[in-house]
């Protein structure tokens, strides 16, 4: 696929929920929750104690990355503007429903508090690159909305839980999902391996049609009571039968390590 197509496909899967900057992604500040990550992870689940305190949005402002914390990256607050809800989202599949909120940040459950950040990453700069290949570059960057979301007793792990379960059913076979207007086609999850927190999940997940067919990442983890969710995407990726880039393993390290 050229870049003017995998630009075209990439800014309507994220329109009305990934703003980031010029080119990335946005969403809400919601705790998502992981589905079909690391094995055991549902078990590990189960057996977390029920008394955990949950941190107010306060709280979770004081732990969410800010500019400078990651290099090479800018880092910046979410808005109002980017914080998806659940009565604009519309799923064709009540199973894919958790999963398809997980994309555009839509709260779920109870959070007791919420945070969200936009990061972008920074193009590398190659002053003897020609016109063409230095525009390549300052598409091939990563652009993520990260949400923080906190829950009283289970409803972290019960969180991540449903996400599982709502990937796991919806990773094959495809499913819509309509937000504010703009239909998208999910055709296929992913899992991939990740790790961070005391439980970490993550997919990739391709949006559009045959043939024009766009890598999204999603990552979603818990940290307490705590659920940190990554939804990223890259403009410069190439198109063909298995686009795809790197998962942002160094944001959610930064991340992570926030967390403690």
């Amino acid at each position: 696929m050229r870049a003017t197509a995998v630009r075209r496909t990439a800014l309507a899967a994220a329109v009305a929920s990934l703003t980031l900057l010029a080119t990335a992604c946005s969403g809400s500040d919601s705790g998502d929750k992981g589905d079909g990550g690391t094995s055991g992870a549902k078990d590990d689940a189960a057996s977390k104690p029920a008394a955990v305190k949950a941190l107010t949005s306060a709280e979770l402002e004081k732990v969410s990355l800010e500019d400078g914390d990651l290099a090479g990256h800018k880092i910046s607050k979410t808005g109002p503007e980017d914080i998806g809800k659940a009565a604009d989202l519309t799923v064709d599949k009540k199973e894919c429903e958790p999963i398809g909120q997980a994309f555009y940040g839509v709260k779920r459950g109870e959070p007791v508090g919420n945070a969200g950040r936009k990061v972008v990453q920074e193009p590398e700069k190659d002053e003897t690159a020609d016109p063409e290949d230095a525009l390549a570059g300052m598409l091939d960057v990563t652009s993520s909305l990260v949400t923080l979301a906190s829950y009283e007793g289970q409803g972290a792990a019960d969180s991540l839980a449903e996400l599982r379960e709502s990937a796991a059913a919806c990773a094959e076979g495809g499913f819509s999902l309509t937000m504010k207007g703009s239909k998208q086609k999910v055709t296929k999850l992913t899992e991939e391996k990740v790790t961070g927190g005391e439980e970490a999940l993550a997919w990739t997940v391709l949006m559009g049609e045959e043939g024009e067919q766009v890598p999204f990442k999603l990552v979603s983890l818990r940290q307490g009571g705590t659920v940190a969710t990554f939804f990223s995407f890259n403009l410069g990726v190439s198109g063909g039968a298995a686009p795809d880039f790197e998962m942002p393993t160094e944001l959610v390290a930064a991340q992570v390590k926030k967390l403690g």
